[in-house]
């Protein structure tokens, strides 16, 4: 998407305002599918946590994914998108057992990743299928909050207690339709990632009537200029060859399926914000939006980088900026970073702004969370409504007769 395209949309939605590039979500998706075509049976289920808007659900679902969730919410969502009951994976971690039971009730895939639940839920529903996230104490992810695979974290059930596993599935009777893992975001090391694959299918030597397999996701997309992402096509023909020799030993066609996110939306968003205030210090050139880490908080939390360019002025002069927010502490989206010539008033555009950008905002300084509009076909359509005051308001009970009280017993005994 060009910066007049988005000027243009920022001045007909205002901003701060996110918005987000159909064609690009088409375009990876089948660039994915395409990375894969050789597998007999191949499953994408869009990790919907990335960015869970109803329109864009729907955009996936017409494109013929399938769909991944890690809350009772989010599968709603999906039923609502129109993603059929089959087609959602759910992959909570920490839940309740009753939430666990309410998503089987849906007739949804389910996957569990600890024995306490898989013991429960086994003993009670011997006969729903169910799939077992296991942790393959691989290391995977540019920062530690992305790297689940490894052997300190939550997510998963152990190799180590795989026999634990297999005692609780024989007494229980249970049916293990599915083996899944998930290494975490930002796949550097391709041979990696295959190393984890080669424990996984070991680990599902040992269930008979696997309907598919899960690989997680993980693939890193560009955040910058000249940096790496993952080789979708080397992966594909790598893990195709072995996927398809494992089927041919386990004596049955199995689903190869993967749960991009980032991969599938990152690129294809951009976040739009106003320049209010461009302020010189000793040192430093501030350009301040009217906007802040209630909006989009990764440069914060993860230290990610999120490419800045001036669409206001795309080809003026570049000059080095500290990018700012307004939110009442330190709020820094980018420091020195060189952008095209700033002045008040101009609107600034954030790359890779799809994938945990929108779905991580807050009302944090009672700020409104900003509008969503996607792009397709040449046309920006609104998909979500900017907030307003009665938005922050909503849910709040007021109980100010309560004080009321309290202001006439003042002074008295």
């Amino acid at each position: 998407m060009d910066t007049s395209t988005l000027l243009k949309i920022s001045k007909e939605f205002g901003a701060p305002l996110y918005v987000y590039d159909a064609e690009k979500i088409s375009s990876q998706y089948q660039r994915l599918t395409q990375a894969f075509k050789d597998v007999p049976q191949l499953r994408l289920n869009y990790a919907c946590k990335a960015l869970s808007n109803l329109s864009v659900l729907r955009l996936l679902n017409s494109l013929g994914s399938g769909l991944d969730t890690v809350s009772i919410q989010e599968v709603k969502l999906g039923l609502l998108a129109g993603f059929k009951p089959e087609a959602i994976i759910y992959t909570p971690n920490g839940v309740s057992l009753e939430e666990i039971e309410e998503a089987a009730a849906l007739g949804v895939q389910i996957n569990i990743d600890n024995l306490s639940v898989l013991e429960q839920f086994g003993s009670k529903h011997p006969d729903i299928p169910v799939c077992i996230r296991i942790n393959p104490h691989v290391m995977a992810g540019g920062n530690s909050n992305i790297s689940v695979g490894h052997i300190d974290s939550k997510f998963g059930i152990s190799i180590h207690q795989i026999p634990h596993l297999l005692r609780i599935v024989d007494l229980t009777k249970m049916n293990i339709n599915g083996i899944h893992m998930h290494t975490g975001s930002d796949i550097l090391d391709i041979d990696v990632f295959l190393y984890a694959s080669e424990i996984l299918f070991e680990t599902a030597k040992n269930f008979k009537q696997l309907d598919f397999i899960d690989f997680g996701s993980g693939f890193k997309v560009p955040y910058k200029k000249g940096d790496i992402e993952t080789n979708v096509e080397e992966l594909g023909k790598k893990l195709t060859k072995r996927f398809n020799e494992f089927c041919a030993d386990y004596g049955k066609p199995l689903t190869l399926a993967f749960e991009p996110g980032k991969f599938l939306v990152s690129e294809a968003g951009f976040f739009l914000a106003k320049v209010n205030v461009v302020k010189q210090t000793t040192s430093t050139v501030f350009a301040s939006v009217d906007s802040g880490f209630n909006h989009l908080i990764r440069p914060m939390l993860y230290g990610s980088t999120h490419e800045i360019i001036n669409i206001s002025n795309p080809q003026g002069r570049e000059r080095y900026y500290s990018v700012v927010g307004y939110i009442c502490e330190t709020d820094t989206f980018a420091s020195n970073r060189r952008i095209n010539e700033i002045t008040e008033g101009d609107v600034l555009a954030f790359k890779n702004a799809g994938a945990y950008c929108f779905t991580m905002a807050s009302n944090y300084n009672s700020r409104y969370r900003p509008a969503e509009v996607l792009y397709h076909k040449g046309k920006a359509h609104l998909i979500r409504k900017r907030e307003t005051f009665d938005d922050i308001l909503h849910n709040q009970v007021d109980i100010a007769h309560v004080f009321e009280d309290d202001k006439s017993t003042v002074g008295t005994k």
